[in-house]
């Protein structure tokens, strides 16, 4: 693929732009109402510290949900075969207008007949948040 996202069957570097999302609480509200999750630990900061938690935490899926759409914009909506990772720590999301910044970077692009791997990191702040995550696509 290149850059601006379309398939490419030379050898050529493919970089991609990180994609940056803000998460506020009234993201996570959203996203409650849409998935059904409505575990208090996605909205109460008592019920968050009270099970050991640094704060009200976006929900998982919600943060997988981002590295889809950074895959859709890298690659112009391409077919997803697969899309995953393992949630290695919590994206913690204040209770103030500004909220958090997930950010989504490539680390590794390979092609092959037409399907495309990209490895990531997905980083909130400091900590990376998904562990191992991977796109894979057709072309």
């Amino acid at each position: 693929m290149s850059a601006s996202g379309s398939p490419s069957t030379g050898s050529e570097a493919v970089e991609f732009e990180p994609q940056r999302f803000t998460l506020t609480r009234a993201d996570l509200v959203r996203y409650a109402g849409a998935s059904g999750d409505f575990n208090p630990i996605h909205w109460s900061d008592r019920v968050a510290g009270e099970v050991g938690l640094p704060g009200v935490i976006a929900h998982g899926m919600l943060t997988l949900g981002l590295v889809g759409s950074a895959v859709a914009a890298w690659t112009g909506d391409a077919e997803v075969l697969e899309l995953g990772a393992k949630f290695t720590a919590p994206v913690v999301v204040p209770d103030d207008e500004s909220g958090v910044v997930v950010e989504v970077a490539a680390t590794k692009v390979t092609s092959d007949n037409g399907v495309v791997t990209i490895a990531m990191e997905v980083r909130c702040g400091a900590d990376k948040v998904l562990g191992m995550p991977k796109a894979v696509v057709r072309a």
